[in-house]
C-alpha cells in the first residue's frame, strides 16, 4: 500500500488513499519511519485521512467558492475574499504537492502565515513580485490584523468545502490566531480639519460629508440611506436591508444630533422624495469612487494630509466621541461593530477618561 525512502539524512513515507497519492516528511530515522507508514495505512484503512467523498483539484473548488460568493454576498465582500484567495494561490505555487483541496493542511495554513509575515508586500499588504519593486513604500509581512482575517477567511471557505463533502476537517482548525501589536492608529480629522474640509467641499457634497462625519456611517450605508429610514420627529436613522442591499453587520438605529437633524430638515424641503435616497449617489451615474476621489480633491484644496479614505470619516466619528467620553461598547454600537476588538482602536484615545472612571471608585 505504501513505502518509505530516503532523501539525504531524511525519511519520507509514500502512501495512497482514495486514487491519491500522500508523501510526507518523517525524519532521520527509519524506525520511526517504518512506524509512521504503518500508522498512514491505518488511517487509510479507517478512511481518516480526512478526505471527502468527492475529492475536488483547489483551482476549480476555489472557481465554485468564487461563484458561490458572488451569488451569496455583497461585490465588495466578493472582493476581499477574492483578494485573501489570490494570495493563498501565489504561496501554493511556492510550496510542493497542492493540488487537491485535501491537500491543504494545518501544516500548510500555518507555513502560510509564515509566508505571508515574511514576504515582502505594498501598502495594501499584496505580495511584491520582485525585488525591483521593493521601495520606501514597501513593508516586510503583511500586518497580524491582515493575516488573521485571510486565515479567518480561508477558515469560512474551507467550512463551505465541508458542507459541500469536499473535506471531513477544516485545516484551519486549531490555528492560532496572531497577536495584533503591529496596527497603526486610525488617522482621524481634527476639529479644525473637519472645518477645513466642510468649507471647502461644493454644496453637492456638503451634506454627504457632513452627515458622514456625525453618524460614522459606512460609504454603503449612506449611499443606501432613504427618507424612509430616517425619523426627524424621533430623531433617527435606521440603518436597515433593502431589496437589492444589506447592511454589513445587520440592522441597527443612529441618533441624530442636532446640526444633522436641521441639515436634513433643509434637504427634506428642497424636494427630498419620501420614496427615493437621501444622497442619489448610486443612480448619479458617477463612478463608485466617484465620493473617494473628491475628497482627496478637496482634502488637496483645503491643504489637509493624508486624507485619501472615505473610511476616514467614519474614524473620526467615532475617535471624537471617544475623547469627548464615549464609553466603548456605547461606540461599538453606534458603529455597527460585531466585534469589541474592533472598537478597541480607538481605546488609546481614552486614557484621561479611563482615569476618571477609575477615580470614581470608592470601596472604603
Amino acid at each position: 500500500m505504501g513505502n518509505i525512502y530516503k532523501r539525504g539524512k531524511i525519511w519520507y513515507i509514500d502512501v495512497r488513499a482514495k486514487g491519491r497519492r500522500i508523501r510526507k516528511k518523517i525524519g532521520s530515522s527509519k524506525k520511526i519511519a517504518e512506524l509512521a507508514l504503518k500508522d498512514a495505512e491505518v488511517k487509510i484503512a479507517r478512511d481518516e485521512y480526512g478526505f471527502g467523498d468527492n475529492d475536488i483539484s483547489l483551482d476549480k473548488f476555489i472557481e465554485r467558492f468564487i461563484e458561490y460568493s458572488h451569488a451569496n454576498h455583497r461585490e465588495a465582500t466578493t472582493k476581499r475574499y477574492s483578494a485573501v484567495i489570490d494570495h493563498f494561490k501565489a504561496f501554493i505555487k511556492t510550496i510542493r504537492n497542492v493540488s487537491f483541496l485535501s491537500e491543504v493542511t494545518t501544516e500548510v495554513i500555518d507555513r502560510y502565515k509564515i509566508y505571508r509575515k515574511s514576504a515582502w508586500v505594498n501598502g495594501n499588504g499584496f505580495p511584491v513580485e520582485n525585488d525591483e519593486e521593493v521601495t520606501d513604500k514597501t513593508r516586510k509581512g503583511a500586518r497580524a490584523h491582515t493575516i488573521n482575517f485571510e486565515v479567518d477567511t480561508l477558515r469560512m471557505i474551507f467550512n463551505l468545502a465541508i458542507k459541500w463533502d469536499y473535506l471531513k476537517d477544516n485545516p484551519t482548525k486549531g490555528i492560532k490566531r496572531l497577536k495584533v501589536d503591529d496596527s497603526k492608529p486610525p488617522r482621524f480629522l481634527t476639529k479644525k480639519e473637519c472645518q477645513k474640509l466642510l468649507e471647502s467641499s461644493p454644496s453637492e457634497l456638503y451634506p454627504v460629508y457632513f452627515t458622514f462625519l456625525n453618524t460614522g456611517m459606512r460609504k454603503a450605508e449612506l449611499e443606501n440611506l432613504q427618507w424612509a429610514d430616517i425619523d426627524l420627529k424621533r430623531k433617527r436613522i435606521r440603518i436597515r436591508r433593502k431589496e437589492n442591499w444589506q447592511p454589513k453587520t445587520g440592522e441597527r438605529e443612529l441618533p441624530i444630533n442636532d446640526e444633522l437633524l436641521q441639515l436634513l430638515k433643509d434637504l427634506k424641503k428642497e424636494g427630498g422624495d419620501s420614496a427615493g435616497y437621501v444622497f442619489d449617489i448610486i443612480n448619479s451615474g458617477h463612478s463608485h469612487n466617484w465620493l473617494r476621489l473628491e475628497l482627496i480633491k478637496i482634502a488637496r484644496k483645503a491643504g489637509i494630509k493624508d486624507l485619501t479614505k472615505i473610511h476616514t470619516l467614519r474614524h473620526t466619528f467615532a475617535s471624537h466621541l471617544v475623547m469627548n467620553g464615549v464609553d466603548l461598547p456605547t461606540i461599538k454600537r453606534l458603529m455597527g461593530h460585531t466585534d469589541i476588538q474592533t472598537t478597541m482602536i480607538y481605546a488609546h484615545l481614552a486614557p484621561e477618561h479611563l482615569s476618571d472612571a477609575v477615580n470614581r471608585l470608592s470601596l472604603a
